[in-house]
């Protein structure tokens, strides 16, 4: 895409993130939790930012279901739209990002070509990888939304593991077993992992409630 002349970044001009990041009290992560849908991505990444909250911690969640019912409403489930996905809630993380704040993201992200797109974006120092990994037969049991039956039907296309693979993450910084671990250990697993990541040195934290 041929990128317009008439474009003129200020990122000089606007507020420092070190500065914004002073006022909050806080180093600013793109904490990105990947898996397959029903793995528990969106119940972990909403109890940990109730927790992240309590202890006084400024917060943005992002969520499948949200982003593609507003910003990417345009987008479908082939191959291109699903990278154009993932590029723009990157950029709208690195947005949160400069700001200061802590962004959590729930997304299935399906191939490691999305989450280096992602990671690049967000820049490696960021970008903290949480593989949220249950087996497929599980989240088939789970299937809460009865998406995994759609698909099986062939109601749902290009749903991934069933006809649009998976590649779980290689590497990724922390590995959550959610059939083998409770919502509560495995966010717990989480916090030990991130808060030393963004908490500020001297920084008061709330009690929790």
């Amino acid at each position: 895409m041929k990128r317009s002349r008439n474009i003129h970044p200020v990122f000089e001009r606007v507020v420092k993130r070190e500065d914004k990041e002073k006022l909050l009290k806080q180093h600013a992560k793109v904490i990105w939790l990947t898996g397959l849908s029903g793995a528990g991505k969106t119940t972990l990444g909403a109890t940990l930012e109730q927790e992240l909250f309590k202890r006084g911690f400024l917060t943005q969640m992002l969520d499948g279901d949200n982003i593609r019912s507003g910003l990417n409403k345009n987008l479908g489930f082939g191959l291109e739209d699903r990278l154009e996905n993932i590029r723009r809630i990157a950029e709208i993380s690195k947005l949160f990002l400069n700001a200061g704040v802590i962004t959590i993201n729930c997304f299935i992200t399906p191939t490691e070509a999305m989450r280096q797109m992602a990671r690049d974006i967000v820049g490696a120092n960021d970008y903290i990888e949480i593989y949220v990994n249950a087996p497929l037969e599980v989240c088939e049991q789970r299937d809460v939304k009865g998406l995994y039956k759609k698909a099986r039907q062939g109601l749902i296309k290009n749903f991934t593991g069933i006809d649009s693979p998976f590649e779980p993450p290689k590497n990724p910084d922390l590995e959550i077993r959610t059939d083998q671990l409770t919502v509560e250990q495995s966010v717990q697993k989480i916090l030990e992992y991130v808060l030393p990541k963004i908490t500020m040195k001297n920084k008061p934290l709330f009690e929790k409630r």
